[in-house]
């Protein structure tokens, strides 16, 4: 199958892709993964360095002074609602978990600020588990471009991609495909002519995505 020889030439092009945000367990990546909605992962990782010394773990996160937060976090953009959803994710956490990030999608979507993509991303880089494929800007331009899907919808790409691709590689495939789009596979003017997947791609020379 095409899916398997775009996977195999991603290893051995990417042999060790993984998530590119800083974190030292999975309460930091929960935080880093919320302030990175519709912000570039390098901004985030020059970001929590600051948040997790003053407010390390969910029960402080929960009683720290909002406007301290949104000062902090300030340049990720929407600061006003990420910061609620970190204070109240972090509450949640303390109330209903015990003060431990729960590692169960159901439970991780019921926490502010979680969507089905930042609570992939926990899933896979915190605990190892794979339940979903995250569908991030750079998943979703890609996977259309291979021909791997038609969709526009982020969980009707998830859908279509979980359906070509074995379980044990979901995690991988996402972390790969963002190391693509940083690489070659530009929104705009892609690099094409120097890309290891242009003879498989169907979308070969293309200028950019209308």
């Amino acid at each position: 199958m095409r899916v398997e020889k775009i996977l195999k030439l991603l290893k051995e092009n990417y042999p060790k892709a993984s998530c590119s945000l800083d974190y030292k367990n999975p309460f930091e990546l929960l935080i880093a993964t919320i302030l990175s909605a519709q912000c570039t992962d390098k901004r985030v990782n020059m970001v929590t360095p600051k948040l997790f010394k003053r407010f390390p773990n969910p029960e402080k996160m929960s009683k720290a002074p909002l406007d301290e937060i949104k000062e902090i976090i300030k340049s990720t953009g929407f600061y006003n609602n990420k910061a609620k959803s970190l204070k109240e994710a972090s509450d949640s956490i303390v109330k209903n978990f015990q003060g431990k990030v729960p590692s169960d999608m159901e439970k991780l979507l019921s926490l502010k600020g979680v969507a089905r993509k930042t609570a992939n991303v926990v899933l896979s880089s915190a605990f190892g588990k794979n339940e979903g494929i995250v569908v991030d800007t750079h998943v979703k331009r890609i996977s259309y471009r291979l021909g791997l899907t038609k969709q526009k919808n982020p969980q009707k790409i998830e859908k279509d991609l979980m359906n070509l691709i074995e379980k044990k590689d979901w995690g991988y495939f996402s972390h790969a495909l963002v190391f693509h789009g940083r690489t070659f596979c530009f929104a705009r003017n892609p690099k094409c002519k120097d890309c290891f997947l242009k003879n498989i791609c169907p979308k070969k020379g293309i200028v950019k995505e209308k």
